[in-house]
């Protein structure tokens, strides 16, 4: 195996939404950085079962509906 090639893996602190910590290795920062989420599986509605707005970026989704609207699906 070639020396030198691994990226460095070191321990981390990962600090969830709701202020629970946890120690964790990996390769992301440098060691003892913490690392702050946004979004984690006790929030986001794809782990929660909430519901999803779908966002109408420069008119997308309204155009899409009215094309296909008279197909009646």
């Amino acid at each position: 195996m070639k020396a030198n090639i691994h990226p460095d893996y070191h321990t981390i602190k990962v600090v969830m939404t709701d202020g629970t910590e946890y120690l964790t290795r990996s390769t992301w920062g440098k060691d003892g950085d913490t690392m702050n989420l946004d979004i984690d599986p006790s929030t986001h509605p794809a782990w929660t079962g909430g519901s999803q707005q779908l966002t109408d970026r420069g008119g997308r989704v309204s155009k899409f509906k009215s094309r296909f609207a008279n197909l009646g699906i």
